[in-house]
């Protein structure tokens, strides 16, 4: 089983973010009639850890009291032996129930879940509801599920979790006990790994923990999973700061961020593409680079306005231009879980940016693809004039290709969008592309026949595709 599942939260203790630790020992020491909690913040935070810890806190048949530190303050913790503990833990408890709210986001499966919330828990002290991903709830299943809140059977706890709590309504919400869960700090991420490497017996030094937690983008889930594939990496070694960099290729990261802003404020398109060549090849890491460079901005946007000074003044950028390449940043790290390659979407970002949006969409047509563009004139059969093919702008027909090519596969799409559209003359569509892989991805026999059959839709015409590699 893999660290963060195995080693997940089982009791408030061993929660590692310290302000849900306080707020949860508070609610449980109520013992009043609070029914309803919400728990807010990004993902890999232990929200649905903690709502178990709830569920069984709230049940748990042996509850039992331990004193914390000097204070010694009262603090509930569920027994994680009992019946109701083990099958809360094991998520085999038939009254505590976890719903997606992605899956049941519909009024109907609201209204299911109200007449079952009015049936006594079958074995359980009181039943429990959690509810992820709450804010995926209609409009209408919102107010069905608040009807419910307003006057709820004393044998119901409902939790509500969300990564996205602007998109609750303010009535949900004000029916909730709240709770934030926001992004770990340093030393709540070092207490959850240097839990893990107890129970492991993995050997790890300060300035490792230091490194991998900068890696974790505040978040414990992520966190753990660098550490758990840094030790099955190394066996029984001991972990080091420089193994930690070695893996993730960071130790100068700092000199490549710093070059790639000078290249941009350059516009060196050849030079910045070079550049993530080079730290493709490294194995950089390219959702951290990309984090670190929308870093690297907003530090500059509060130099430019006054807010921080600039310790080591170096090229300036306008407020508009920061702005630009802020915005290009934030949509390449949103279009990585896209990506086949990791490196593209930084590369097209590069592009728009050095280029300029026209000249881009001209050579790498990457925004707007397919949108306000001219229909292609499509063939009436054997006898169509081959002239339409020919005058017709290519690189239209070549947007529309990857516009359309989008809702049926988002990689091949974004292949395309990498590559340049050679020659197209109506019977024959010659792609010429940057790189020995993404011509092997495009001849796949599967998105070959993809590409043949759009642009067959397109021209309305059997076009043969072959792909080139620049030389």
């Amino acid at each position: 089983m893999v660290f963060y599942r195995k080693y997940r939260p089982q009791k408030i203790d061993e929660l590692d973010n310290s302000e849900v630790r306080e707020k949860l020992t508070a609610f449980l020491a109520k013992k009043s009639s609070i029914h309803a909690l919400l728990f807010t913040g990004p993902k890999g935070l232990g929200k649905t850890s903690a709502a178990r810890i709830v569920a069984k806190a709230v049940n748990c048949e042996k509850l039992r009291q331990k004193s914390k530190g000097k204070s010694q303050k009262s603090v509930l913790e569920p027994c994680n032996k009992c019946a109701q503990c083990v099958s809360i833990t094991n998520g085999t408890n038939i009254d505590v129930l976890e719903i997606d709210g992605a899956s049941n986001r519909g009024i109907d499966e609201i209204r299911d879940l109200r007449e079952k919330v009015r049936l006594s828990p079958a074995g359980a002290h009181k039943k429990i509801y959690i509810i992820d991903e709450v804010h995926m709830l209609t409009t209408e299943a919102f107010n069905a599920l608040l009807k419910t809140l307003e006057e709820p059977p004393n044998h119901v706890v409902f939790i509500l979790c969300t990564t996205e709590p602007h998109k609750v309504p303010a009535t949900i919400v004000s029916r909730c006990f709240h709770i934030v869960f926001k992004r770990a700090t340093m030393d709540e991420l070092i207490r959850s790994f240097l839990r893990i490497a107890k129970q492991e017996k993995i050997s790890i030094d300060k300035d490792a923990l230091s490194a991998i937690s900068d890696l974790s983008d505040g978040s414990f889930r992520d966190g753990v999973k660098i550490l758990e594939e840094i030790h099955s990496g190394i066996g029984n070694r001991k972990i080091t700061k420089e193994i930690v960099e070695k893996k993730f290729q960071i130790s100068n990261l700092s000199s490549y961020i710093s070059g790639m802003f000078r290249l941009l404020t350059e516009k060196d398109v050849k030079g910045s593409l070079e550049m993530v060549g080079k730290m493709t090849e490294q194995g950089i890491d390219m959702k951290f680079f990309l984090e670190q460079l929308i870093l690297k901005m907003h530090e500059l946007l509060l130099i430019n306005v006054g807010v921080v000074k600039d310790k080591e003044p170096e090229a300036s950028l306008s407020l508009d231009e920061i702005k630009e390449l802020t915005e290009l940043f934030v949509r390449a790290s949103s279009q990585l879980k896209f990506a086949v390659l990791p490196q593209m979407p930084l590369e097209m970002a590069i592009v728009e940016w050095c280029i300029g949006a026209e000249v881009a969409h001209e050579n790498f047509p990457v925004r707007n693809a397919g949108k306000n563009l001219p229909e292609i004139p499509k063939s009436d059969g054997a006898n169509a004039n081959r002239e339409n093919f020919v005058s017709f702008p290519r690189q239209d027909i070549f947007a529309q290709l990857i516009a359309k090519v989008k809702p049926h596969n988002h990689s091949a799409a974004g292949l395309l969008r990498g590559c340049i559209l050679k020659n197209f003359d109506g019977k024959k569509l010659e792609i010429e592309a940057k790189f020995k892989f993404h011509k092997e991805k495009l001849e796949d026999v599967r998105v070959r026949t993809l590409i043949e059959k759009v642009i067959e839709e397109i021209t309305g015409k059997k076009v043969k595709m072959s792909v080139l590699l620049r030389g």
